[in-house]
């Protein structure tokens, strides 16, 4: 396997722009989740800039003030001016001191706020995606967007925003300053700040580019070490470690790339304001000194005679000036890291959720007098509620688990069609099989009963009624899967067989597990159904993972059960165990099995024969022995599944 870079940035990585647009949704976010917080904010930074720039103004008062004593020699008249310039000063800086603690502490909480609140809405739209978005993306990248993206964002809005915010004020006001006190001398600091903003503009531009690319490389590495975490098994049995260690590096080498670009970009911009602020002051010093000596008449908005009160006070708003321009170039790397991570973040939420046109509901009903009843109430039985537009009138069907498809073709990719024409029916109470090489379509089209994708063309109906109509978490409700790798989560043994049904009581999760054969060992580990099981059940076999899986979905209780490949994965002896407690789940429920073992499926009341997306054959176990095709083959060993 090779990595380059095209490899790493892909579509998601490359070709997304970080723009002003990004910038301006993040701050309208901030200031959406926190309306009455955010002008405080922003009110006590633009009073603590002021306060910053206003020494210089003190200082030209105070010098003034100085050179009129000189000439008249009189210091006891003036010192009662100066002692109050300094108590003003004084008040302001104490006022800046309460305003600095207040947007710190203030900043602090919505800084997290928003962090918490953007966590939540990505998650949440992270939980309406169609299936489809997982498993055309990395998982190690949709977690980084909760790790590394959200961090880019916090050191953007806690320290990046705030500073920048701060130096804009005090370069804006300091620059109307020096409008104010002499044109000569502004026209110097114009010039060389001209120079800084090209700069910032074109390295700042350029560190953007490879900042977006890095976050994308790091979202490529992180979910290699999560692939390669959650594989270790197996790269340790086919001897893999030298091949995955070259991966890695690979694609540590393209984040290396691109993280050193980025970075040089930023960091050569500190030291080339920093010079050009030191040179700039210089000059605005020997101007200064020539337009005194040469005793230029001043162009001022004040009317003030150019004179060593300008001046003086002039070096100290030039420094002070080129200073900002060089912190606000200091926040370039965070910003464009943190604007990166944004936009990575936008791409999430802004992904397209999935679609439900769905209207027809599951309800619960109770029998009076032969007709179906709505209750609020659990009685146990359910019945689709059908409202219909045409003349305003509502029906209901009693879920009994009738599936049937209709001609149904499908694609994962327009152009790849991967079912043909598939035309089936399931009544209630009947095991269907599906059985086949594998990429025949068997969990294909599970998926299309769980609408997890939509078909193409035909129809697929569920006790007569067309899966369109009916919404998708009603119809999956009415569903149960169990799948060949079980999922369990952290918590215990109880909290993971309730997972089926969120609303069941201990006895009932009991009885699942009873009924499903897992009660037994359950019963014999340390704390029983207390037991809390972290890293996906790693404690359990295999055997009782599945068994697990099987009372969770005993608890939901669904008319309709979907069994994928549900035994494959462990011994005999325990097949044998876990199967009797799917039998015991089958009972009296419509039933969809997908399995390679053909003894698992011999009591079906149908087996289909898929092929390249074909049902080549159909009918009972006897019944495709004695046609001594292609199930026959399968049957005997002449042919195998893979």
């Amino acid at each position: 396997m090779s990595f380059n870079e095209e490899n790493m940035l892909n579509k998601e990585g490359g070709a997304k722009k970080i723009s002003g647009a990004t910038l301006w949704r993040v701050i309208k976010m901030m200031f959406s989740f926190y309306p009455v917080m955010m002008p405080v904010v922003v009110g006590c930074i633009l009073f603590n800039a002021v306060v910053s720039a206003v020494p210089s103004v003190f200082m030209q008062k105070v010098i003034a003030v100085v050179e009129e004593s000189w000439h008249a020699g009189d210091w006891q008249a003036v010192s009662g001016v100066i002692f109050s310039f300094v108590v003003l000063l004084a008040a302001f800086y104490g006022l800046s001191l309460v305003a600095g603690v207040a947007y710190t502490q203030i900043m602090a909480v919505i800084t997290q706020g928003t962090l918490k609140k953007l966590r939540e809405k990505m998650f949440d739209r992270m939980q309406s995606l169609p299936i489809r978005y997982f498993d055309t993306h990395n998982h190690g990248d949709i977690m980084s967007h909760y790790t590394n993206d959200i961090d880019a964002l916090r050191q953007m809005i806690s320290q990046s925003f705030p500073n920048m915010l701060f130096s804009a004020v005090i370069v804006s006001v300091i620059f109307a300053i020096m409008l104010y006190f002499c044109l000569w001398l502004a026209l110097i600091v114009v010039m060389g700040t001209i120079l800084m903003l090209v700069l910032t503009k074109k390295i700042g531009g350029g560190s953007a580019r490879y900042f977006f690319r890095q976050q994308a490389a790091l979202g490529k590495v992180e979910g290699f070490a999560e692939e390669m975490m959650h594989g270790q098994k197996v790269i340790k049995v086919f001897c893999h470690e030298q091949a995955a260690q070259a991966d890695f590096d690979a694609l540590n080498e393209v984040l290396f790339e691109q993280s050193k670009a980025a970075n040089k970009y930023a960091n050569m911009l500190g030291p080339l304001l920093n010079n050009i602020g030191n040179i700039l002051y210089v000059f605005v010093a020997l101007t200064g000194g020539v337009l005194l000596s040469l005793q230029v008449p001043n162009v001022s908005l004040s009317g003030l005679a150019l004179s060593i009160s300008v001046v003086v006070p002039f070096l100290n708003m030039a420094k002070q000036f080129t200073g900002n321009i060089n912190q606000v170039s200091h926040q370039v790397n965070a910003v464009v890291l943190g604007l990166a991570g944004s936009a990575r973040l936008f791409q999430l939420m802004d992904e397209e959720p999935e679609t439900d046109d769905g209207y027809v509901t599951l309800v619960n009903v109770k029998d009076v007098e032969g007709m179906c009843q709505e209750c609020p109430e659990e009685t146990g039985f359910w019945a689709w509620k059908h409202p219909h537009k045409a003349d305003g009138s509502v029906t209901y069907t009693k879920l009994e688990g009738d599936v049937r498809l209709f001609d149904v073709d499908f694609a994962y990719q327009k152009g790849k069609t991967v079912l043909h024409d598939v035309s089936l029916y399931a009544k209630p109470g009947q095991k269907v099989a599906f059985v086949g090489a594998t990429g025949a379509g068997k969990t294909t089209i599970t998926n299309l009963l769980n609408r997890f994708y939509d078909i193409e063309d035909g129809k697929i109906r569920y006790d007569g009624i067309n899966i369109n109509k009916i919404k998708k978490a009603d119809l999956r409700r009415s569903l149960g899967m169990i799948l060949q790798d079980t999922n369990l989560f952290s918590g215990t043994v109880m909290e993971n067989i309730r997972y089926g049904k969120l609303n069941a009581t201990d006895e009932e999760c009991i009885a699942a597990a009873r009924l499903a054969g897992a009660d037994d060992f359950i019963s014999r580990l340390p704390k029983g159904y207390e037991t809390v099981i972290s890293g996906n059940g790693a404690n359990l076999s295999q055997g009782q993972r599945q068994l697990l899986s099987i009372a969770r979905a005993a608890v939901a209780n669904p008319p309709v059960m979907i069994m994928d490949e549900a035994t494959s994965s462990i011994d005999t002896r325990t097949e044998a165990i876990v199967q009797h407690g799917m039998d015991a789940l089958m009972r009296g429920r419509t039933v969809f099995v997908i399995a390679h073992r053909l003894s698992t499926v011999k009591n079906s009341s149908v087996i289909m024969v898929l092929d390249h997306g074909r049902i080549i054959e159909r009918g009972t176990h006897q019944e495709l022995l004695d046609a001594k095709g292609q199930y026959y083959q399968l049957y005997t060993g002449a042919f195998e599944l893979e």
